[in-house]
């Protein structure tokens, strides 16, 4: 950047994997959103981005979304889904690299091997989004944790405004994930049928890409599980449903079951006490950090007893689930709202822009 350009306007680009309409991409579009409102240039990259399944953002104008290599493959029968996406990435980093002008600051999401390359016109900085995901690095990279490189840690967040306390709520669990396995949903599934509770309902909706196998494999596996368990007639799965929807979705809930073990955040979990509903989730990874436990929820074992028996509580005395969800509220507020994550992401990006020019 030139000298005497403000530090207010820096021109800042993201590249980003793909653009679906899962917890990551949120992340990405609000990071996007945030600092575009604090006077940034930002421009996103990415290798797919379906129009038809995306954030309402990436298709509003707040900021350009650019594509490249969305004619590589996704996989090579059904296999090598990581080097893929490893492909993909290198091509749009090298794109990036020969057909635009230098940006002040380059953020690389999710697939790090593209670093190397967009160093060549900028250096970049080590960013995670929790100290679970920071131990992770420490522990991956044992000689840059040696020579004390640190990663800095800052916490993703959603728009609170959104969501409006609800007037009234049904008797429903609330289960949101992308339809993949390392998600755990069976889990949910499973405690809700030891739950025994015939006026209980349980919703299952989340990412959904007809293009993967998994998603495809795992929904059909998730349906029969629900068939052996007797339970098929009181679960309902939704598949890709809009932000409007998921808040609609939210607002008459009783609660929101997490299941993924050692997740790194997690947005799903914040996003729900957000909409003041309290979480059931896995007593490891992001939630330790998101959800307070018997305050905003319960942190629970990875097993279908515990689950259940933290579920059978909210059906037990529903007011106690309202009373979590207003703490739960002022909890995402106090710590996760994205004028806190803003203004935290768009200092830290204003320092290590100054720390260059110094």
């Amino acid at each position: 950047m030139a000298k005497g350009k403000a530090t207010s306007e820096l021109n800042i680009a993201i590249i980003h994997p793909d653009l679906g309409i899962g917890g990551a991409e949120r992340l990405i579009v609000d990071a996007a959103v945030e600092l575009a409102s604090h006077g940034h240039k930002v421009h996103i990259f990415a290798a797919h981005h379906d129009k038809n399944r995306c954030f309402e953002e990436t298709i509003s104008g707040t900021f350009p979304v650019t594509v490249y290599g969305s004619f590589l493959p996704r996989h090579v029968f059904y296999r090598l889904h990581a080097l893929c996406a490893y492909l993909r990435c290198l091509f749009v980093a090298f794109c990036m690299l020969f057909l635009w002008p230098s940006f002040d600051v380059i953020i690389a999401d999710q697939v790090s091997v593209v670093i190397p390359i967009l160093k060549l016109k900028r250096s970049a900085k080590v960013e995670t989004n929790n100290n679970f995901t920071a131990s992770t690095f420490a522990n991956t990279f044992i000689h840059l944790n040696a020579k004390g490189i640190r990663p800095a840690v800052l916490y993703p967040a959603v728009n609170v405004d959104q969501f409006k306390e609800p007037s009234s709520f049904k008797l429903n669990f609330l289960s949101i994930n992308r339809f993949e396995r390392k998600k755990n949903i069976e889990l949910a599934i499973s405690a809700f049928a030891m739950l025994h509770s015939p006026e209980a309902s349980l919703t299952i909706a989340g990412g959904f890409d007809i293009r993967l196998k998994e998603n495809v494999e795992y929904l059909e596996e998730l349906k029969a599980l629900a068939e052996r368990e007797g339970v098929s007639n009181r679960i309902r799965f939704i598949t890709s449903c809009s932000t409007t929807e998921r808040n609609a979705l939210l607002s008459e809930c009783l609660c929101v079951i997490y299941t993924p073990k050692d997740e790194h955040f997690g947005i799903v979990p914040v996003e729900a006490m957000a909409a003041y509903k309290p979480v059931i989730a896995c007593n490891s990874g992001g939630p330790l950090e998101s959800v307070k436990n018997d305050e905003t929820g319960f942190l629970c074992d990875p097993i279908p007893e515990e689950f259940s028996s933290a579920m059978a509580k909210f059906i037990k005395d529903p007011k106690e689930a309202e009373r979590m969800g207003r703490e739960a509220r002022k909890h995402v507020v106090d710590s996760f709202s994205t004028h806190t994550f803003g203004q935290s992401l768009n200092r830290y990006i204003v320092d290590i822009h100054r720390g260059k020019e110094d």
